[in-house]
């Protein structure tokens, strides 16, 4: 996913230096036998520069991945804009995943859809089994792996296309104590690169690693 992205409705300015910029997100759902409108998002506002990490927290519910969806453009606003600008990475809460293809299978597939050429698809699969730690696993079908070695294929297919502006939703949550610290790395990497990380997460830890800290309450962005 590349370029700059509009999604109806007004919002700010984009400034030269921003990766991402979402104004006046709003979002509702219908429920219950009634069907009556559930507001979930009341206005958000949210910008990541570029060489940054921002963590997005908030309790259960409270429209976290509602929102990456929105910003990833997975879902649309009710009201509002996101402007993205340059390559975008995905890893969603749950893996989207084939179950019968293998994981080379999926980095070929998802390197296809990318477009990258096969040399540099093969390159960077190479370096994300060996960053994650687990080139073992590439023969091995999605269906018989673990669920920490799933949430590695998941956060790899996002990182595969190096993108500029990657969206991690819960990305650590089945990683062991080890593979938690080599992801951490590879985040310090990207903001020395000038890329930006935005992290959903029920709650933080390592504070000291984010820039910034965004919390989602009342379905507005605090702290953003």
């Amino acid at each position: 996913m590349t370029g700059d992205t509009a999604l109806t409705g007004a919002g700010e300015a984009v400034t030269d230096a921003a990766l991402l910029t979402a104004s006046g997100i709003t979002k509702a759902y219908r429920r219950g036998p009634l069907r009556r409108s559930s507001p979930v998002l009341r206005g958000v506002d949210l910008g990541l520069a570029t060489g940054e990490i921002v963590g997005l927290v908030g309790e259960n519910g409270s429209g976290k991945s509602t929102l990456m969806r929105i910003l990833v453009g997975d879902l649309a606003p009710d009201a509002g804009t996101v402007i993205r600008r340059g390559r975008i990475g995905y890893c969603p809460q749950e893996p989207v995943v084939y179950e019968r293809l293998t994981c080379d299978e999926h980095f070929e597939l998802f390197g296809h859809a990318y477009g990258l050429p096969g040399h540099a698809e093969r390159a960077n699969r190479a370096e994300i089994y060996a960053r994650l730690g687990f080139e073992k696993y590439a023969a091995t079908r999605a269906d018989r792996l673990s669920g920490g070695t799933l949430a590695k294929l998941n956060l790899g297919l996002a990182l595969l296309a190096d993108p500029e502006l990657l969206l991690l939703d819960e990305p650590y949550a089945g990683f062991d104590f080890d593979t938690y610290l080599k992801f951490w790395d590879l985040v310090a990497e990207r903001r020395q690169s000038g890329r930006s990380v935005l992290i959903v997460s029920h709650f933080v830890t390592d504070i000291e690693r984010f820039d910034r800290i965004v919390r989602l309450r009342g379905g507005r962005a605090v702290g953003a």
